[in-house]
């Protein structure tokens, strides 16, 4: 069955209000430790379940915005569909290939110019949160204008003012 237009709008804004606030605060978060991150890193991989476990978690909730978010609509609809298939790959990634894992955040920490640009990209992601927080807190309700004009208001109707 083919859902309305208006029902795939409520869907992203419905994501876009978890989604968002999520991605704003925990790569803010993120761009701002990021040095001191690595020795969390460490501590993650010391235990072999932890990553696998956190791999699968994230695998989960990835396929969760992949099977109930598969829109493509709108640039905001496109960065929820791609944050739910980013999310669920990397968990993939995580349960598959912690090492590999391990060492790019390692890396990632250990030169400065990796830092820099991994700082960046976590602030466009922090930038793509707030935009994601917006669309779903702020801007305005998605509406259905395929049934023809709106329907006058009882105040109208009954011969103005009151």
């Amino acid at each position: 069955m083919i859902q309305s237009r208006l029902e795939a709008k409520q869907r992203t804004r419905f994501f876009c209000r978890v989604l968002g606030p999520y991605e704003a605060i925990v790569t803010l978060i993120i761009a701002i430790r990021l040095p001191v991150l690595d020795h969390v890193a460490g501590d993650l991989f010391e235990n072999a379940a932890l990553p696998w476990m956190l791999g699968a978690m994230m695998l989960a909730m990835g396929l969760v915005v992949i099977a109930f978010h598969q829109y493509w609509y709108s640039v905001t609809a496109v960065l929820v569909s791609l944050f739910g298939w980013f999310v669920a790959l990397r968990g993939l990634g995580l349960m598959a290939f912690p090492s590999a894992i391990q060492e790019g955040a390692t890396d990632a920490t250990s030169s400065p110019g990796l830092l820099l640009a991994f700082r960046i990209f976590f602030l466009l992601l922090t930038a793509m949160g707030l935009w994601l927080t917006y669309v779903g807190w702020v801007a305005a309700k998605p509406v259905d204008n395929s049934s023809g004009p709106p329907a006058k208001s009882a105040s109208m109707s009954h011969g103005g003012n009151h």
